[in-house]
């Protein structure tokens, strides 16, 4: 769900570099009202990891594959730094392996990051319900934050690029495309948010500091 060089228009590649540093900074205003900002860099640092080996992570789903995201999870776990982690990973997806571009670095980061900031939000909304429910709120919350997660991000992936078609192209068969590659993340939105669950529910029987704001 990368977007590659030479897809897009500049004027939208600038958009999106602006668009990503104003979340950027947003963001690390944010982690510096933490009382010690600096506490959380290994948790950052060790999903930042996940984040970028995740696509080579290949799903088969007939006719296409998909490859993981682990923004919704990243979101859940990490909140505010999950942004510049997801910038930090997606540029060295881009130099090293090739997966998007540095001129689409900015709008695949919104695409990725933004949704995993509002799973952030989405997972926080655990607090709004009794706590004796225990495991039940904390894995539903987790589960639609994980799942959500992926799914704004590929939403926001097939608005930019069906309205963006280079005329070039046969328009017809790029729709054709997208619309089966859209539809063959409905599945991975289910493995992502059953992924993020189980790891928070693991983090809370181990580390449950990890998880708690």
């Amino acid at each position: 769900m990368h977007i590659p060089d030479g897809i897009l228009p500049a004027s939208l590649c600038i958009a999106g570099y602006g668009a990503t540093g104003a979340a950027t900074w947003y963001s690390l205003r944010q982690i510096n009202r933490d009382r010690n900002p600096q506490a959380q860099i290994p948790k950052a640092s060790l999903l930042t990891a996940a984040f970028f080996v995740a696509s080579w992570i290949h799903i088969p789903v007939p006719p296409v594959s998909v490859h993981l995201v682990l923004n919704g999870l990243l979101g859940t776990v990490l909140g505010y730094y999950a942004f510049p982690a997801i910038l930090i990973g997606l540029f060295f997806q881009a130099i090293m392996f090739g997966h998007g571009g540095l001129t689409t670095l900015g709008v695949n980061a919104i695409l990725m990051g933004i949704p995993a900031l509002i799973a952030y939000q989405i997972f926080q909304m655990r607090h709004w319900f009794k706590t004796q429910w225990g495991n039940i709120t904390l894995s539903l919350f987790a589960f639609l934050a994980g799942a959500i997660g992926l799914g704004l991000a590929a939403a926001i992936f097939f608005v930019i690029i069906i309205t963006t078609i280079p005329g070039e192209l046969d328009v017809t068969t790029e729709r054709n495309a997208i619309y089966g590659l859209m539809l063959a993340h409905i599945p991975l939105m289910l493995i992502e948010g059953l992924f993020t669950a189980m790891l928070v529910l693991f983090l809370n029987r181990v580390k449950p500091e990890l998880i708690r704001d």
